[in-house]
């Protein structure tokens, strides 16, 4: 995104009542967030290839975007040409200030 970017009128989504005073702009609207998603699944299953695939999510920011990810690496999964196996591991990561 560049920095000039302005981003989407926010009344063009539907909004939860809590988020409305907070939000002034949608810079990047779910269904692109869902289809880059669905792209990095693809580039990692083709840059991948046969070789085991070993997702680490850190927990706990990550949850959603990574079981995001992870469905539609499943769904390339089952219904591609061929099937690699993944494995899920999960980290937790204190940080200090």
């Amino acid at each position: 995104i560049r920095d000039e970017e302005s981003g989407y009128n926010k009344n063009l989504f539907c909004i939860p009542k809590h988020y409305e005073e907070d939000l002034e702009r949608v810079f990047i609207p779910h269904g692109l967030i869902l289809d880059r998603t669905e792209r990095l699944a693809r580039d990692i299953m083709q840059d991948m290839g046969s070789h085991h695939i070993v997702a680490l999510c850190v927990l706990k920011g990550g949850y959603k975007f990574f079981a995001d990810l992870l469905d539609h690496i499943k769904a390339l999964n089952q219904n591609g040409d061929r099937s690699v196996p993944v494995t899920v591991e999960f980290v937790r990561i204190k940080s200090y200030c």
